[in-house]
C-alpha cells in the first residue's frame, strides 16, 4: 500500500513515511493511493468476530511494513475496551465510543497511532516530538496513549478556558515526556501554531516533529474500525444504515467515508455541526471560507478551519455534488442541543454528551427531512461526566463519574500558559526539551 499527498499524487510515501511526517513537504495531508474494496464474504462475517479481529484485518489491507505477530500486538493493546451500540428505538442507536482510559472515541486513534509510531522509531533508532493541538479530547487521548514512551515526547497546545475542567485535568497532569502548553485563544490558533512549527525550518533541525491530529493517517485509520464493529451490532434488516457523525475537524466523518468506500453498507454520512459550520457553508455554496472558531457547549467541534475538509475535497475530486450525495450536513445551536439532550433523557432515560447530542439533532432532521427507511446510529463520542455543567443541570442529578476520570481531578495541573504569538510558542519550545 502505497500513500499519496492531497497537494501531490505524484511522490508516494510507505505508511511510515506517512506516519512519521505527519504532513508532506507541501503541506498536504496523507491518503491511501487507492482504498482498498474488502469482499462480501468480509462484511457477511462481521457479527462473528471480534473488535480485534475486525481491527488487524482492516489495518492489515492499509498497512505492509509492520510484521504480522507485531501488528496484532499493537492493535491488542491498543484497542482493548468495547464500543457497544445501544438501541434506543427502531429509528435509532447509539454508538458509545467512551469506554477508553481517556472516556472518549479519540482513544481508538491515539493508542493505534502510539504503538505504530513507537514501533517504527524503535525500529530506525529515532525520537520524535509531537505536536497537537486540541480543542477538547484529542490532547487527553494523545497524553494517555504516548505517556512514558521513552523514544517520544508530546506537546499539547490546547486553549485557555475553553475546555472544561476535566478536560484540562487531562491535559496537564501527566508530566513526564506530556508537556501543555495553554493558549491565549481558539483551537484554530493551536493548530495555526501547530501548523507553522512544522513548516520552521529551524524548530524542525533541533526536533524530529510530528503530528497526532486527526490530520494523521495513523490515527485516521483505527477511526474505522468501529464503523464496522456498530454495523456489526445492528439489529436491522429491513433498514438501511445512515452514521450522524459530530464533526469538528472531520477526522471522524473523513473515517466513515473510508469505511463506505471500503464496502461497509452505509447508505449516506449525515455531518453534525453545531454553530462553527464552515463546512455546511462549504458544501452549499462551493466555496471553502475558513472564519474564526465560535465558543459553544460542544467545544471539541469548535473548528473553524477544519483540516480533513482538504482530505474529503481530495476524495471526491472537488465535486461538491458528489459531495452532497454522500454527506447530509446539518448545524445547530447551543439552545437546541440543551434541549434535544433533556429530550432524549425523557423519551430514552438516556445521558448524552452535548457532542452527541448535536449528531442526535442531526439524525433527527436528516429523518424529517427525507423520510426514509432509514436506521440512524448517532456516535455518541465522549462521556457526559467530562460536561457536567450542561448534564447535571438538566438531569437534576450528579452523574456518575468513571474511576479515570475521578483520578485527574485530585491531580497537580502544569501547564505553560502564553499568547497565540508564534515566536513566543517556538521560543518556550527551543528552551524546553
Amino acid at each position: 500500500m502505497k500513500y499519496i499527498s492531497t497537494r501531490n499524487n505524484n511522490k508516494e510515501y510507505s505508511f511510515c513515511e506517512a506516519v512519521i511526517k505527519g504532513l508532506a513537504e507541501e503541506g498536504g495531508l496523507f491518503l491511501p493511493k487507492e482504498i482498498p474494496v474488502l469482499k462480501d464474504k468480509f462484511i457477511g462475517k462481521l457479527r462473528d468476530k471480534s473488535l480485534t479481529e475486525i481491527s488487524y484485518e482492516i489495518s492489515e489491507l492499509f498497512i505492509d511494513d509492520i510484521p504480522a505477530d507485531e501488528l496484532s500486538l499493537i492493535i491488542n493493546e491498543a484497542i482493548n475496551f468495547p464500543a457497544p451500540l445501544v438501541r434506543l428505538s427502531d429509528k435509532y442507536s447509539v454508538l458509545e465510543l467512551f469506554h477508553g482510559p481517556t472516556c472518549a472515541f479519540k482513544d481508538f486513534g491515539a493508542r493505534f497511532l502510539a504503538g505504530v509510531l513507537s514501533y517504527y522509531l524503535k525500529t530506525e533508532g529515532k525520537k520524535c516530538t509531537i505536536l497537537v493541538a486540541t480543542s477538547g479530547d484529542t490532547g487527553s487521548a494523545v497524553a494517555s496513549g504516548f505517556y512514558g514512551k521513552d523514544n517520544i515526547d508530546v506537546v499539547i497546545l490546547y486553549p485557555s478556558g475553553k475546555v472544561s475542567r476535566i478536560q484540562e485535568q487531562q491535559l496537564t497532569t501527566f508530566g513526564k515526556n506530556i508537556y501543555a502548553f495553554e493558549i491565549e485563544g481558539t483551537f484554530d490558533d493551536c493548530q495555526r501554531l501547530v501548523k507553522t512549527a512544522f513548516n520552521d525550518e529551524k524548530l524542525n533541525k533541533k526536533y524530529f516533529l510530528t503530528s497526532a491530529n486527526s490530520i494523521s493517517i495513523g490515527r485516521l485509520l483505527p477511526q474505522t474500525f468501529y464503523y464496522f464493529e456498530a454495523w456489526k451490532q445492528t439489529e436491522e434488516s429491513d433498514k438501511e444504515i445512515v452514521f450522524s457523525v459530530p464533526s469538528g475537524n472531520l477526522g471522524n466523518l473523513t473515517a466513515c467515508l473510508f469505511a463506505r468506500k471500503m464496502g461497509l453498507p452505509i447508505k449516506y454520512a449525515v455531518s453534525a455541526l453545531n454553530r462553527n459550520d464552515v463546512f455546511r457553508k462549504y458544501l452549499e455554496t462551493g466555496l471553502y471560507l475558513p472564519e474564526a472558531s465560535i465558543r459553544t457547549i460542544s467545544n471539541a467541534m469548535d473548528v473553524g478551519n477544519p483540516s480533513n475538509r482538504e482530505r474529503i475535497s481530495y476524495l471526491y475530486k472537488n465535486n461538491i455534488e458528489l459531495i452532497k450525495n454522500d454527506i447530509h450536513v446539518y448545524s445547530f445551536d447551543d439552545d437546541e442541543t440543551r434541549d434535544l439532550m433533556n429530550e432524549i433523557f425523557l423519551n430514552f432515560n438516556y445521558i448524552m454528551d452535548p457532542h452527541g447530542s448535536v449528531g442526535f439533532l442531526a439524525a433527527k432532521k436528516d429523518d424529517q427531512s427525507y423520510k426514509n427507511n432509514n436506521h440512524y446510529i448517532v456516535l455518541e463520542t465522549a462521556h457526559t461526566a467530562k460536561f457536567p455543567d450542561e448534564t447535571n443541570s438538566l438531569i437534576r442529578g450528579k452523574i456518575a463519574v468513571p474511576d479515570q476520570l475521578k483520578d485527574v481531578l485530585n491531580k497537580t495541573k502544569h501547564s505553560i500558559k502564553i499568547s497565540n504569538d508564534y515566536q513566543e510558542f517556538k521560543g518556550r519550545l527551543l528552551t524546553l526539551m
